[in-house]
């Protein structure tokens, strides 16, 4: 390999601010928290069908943001 393509390797991808790690997972925590409030309540029924799914997503938000770059 050449010197150009060692350096083109190390250099850091443009990726967009409202990506990055920090806020993503700020919002991947605020679903799994909506969902165990979904969860927790007692007076809608809807919302507690949901909940698992919620939390569920919220999880796995949460699995996949934590590989973005800061």
């Amino acid at each position: 390999m050449s010197i150009e393509s060692d350096s083109q390797l190390q250099r850091p991808a443009r990726w967009p601010t409202w990506l990055r790690r920090g806020r993503m997972e700020l919002a991947a925590c605020g679903v799994i928290t909506a969902g165990i409030v979904m969860m927790l309540q007692p007076f809608v029924m809807v919302l507690f069908t949901h909940s698992f799914l919620t939390t569920l997503f919220g999880t796995v938000m949460f699995m996949v943001v934590s590989k973005f770059p800061e």
